[in-house]
């Protein structure tokens, strides 16, 4: 059994802005009102740690494996709940540039393991809304006029 979410929006910025902006991992609880943190070296085979607090949730802390680091296109990383195949997910950050000096950014998450059934509506609803919220702020940030929105 496979879920996915998945969300985009257009950002009327340049991929290598947006993947600044993205990639800034210590100005997330600045900004993201989904990924409260993320730590360590994204770097393909490497551990980081994320935290995740969909609306209305706890949140959930977890320790995934980056599959993927493509600067400006694509940020992969695989989790799992306690143990592969009970709950896991493939998290996508993609950047696709677009006409007029624009960028589609593509959040997306694949779920699947034995659990999955019992966690649905949870997913569809609090996961996807943490995505939609962060899509936002991603996009309001990165559209902001000023130089960088560290300086603010």
């Amino acid at each position: 059994m496979l879920r996915e979410i998945r969300t985009e929006i257009k950002i009327e910025a340049p991929a290598d802005r947006v993947w600044e902006v993205l990639t800034d991992f210590a100005h997330y609880p600045d900004w993201n009102p989904f990924i409260k943190y993320l730590k360590g070296t994204p770097a393909e085979g490497a551990r980081i740690e994320v935290k995740m607090v969909p609306p209305e949730s706890k949140g959930m802390v977890f320790k995934p494996k980056v599959l993927k680091y493509q600067r400006c296109k694509e940020f992969t990383w695989l989790g799992h709940v306690v143990i592969p195949g009970l709950f896991d997910g493939e998290h996508t950050f993609e950047l696709k540039t677009a006409p007029d000096n624009m960028t589609l950014f593509i959040q997306q998450e694949k779920f699947y393991g034995i659990l999955l059934p019992f966690l649905k509506n949870a997913l569809d609803q609090g996961t996807q809304a943490g995505f939609e919220a962060m899509n936002k702020d991603l996009k309001n940030i990165c559209e902001s006029k000023r130089e960088s929105f560290r300086n603010s």
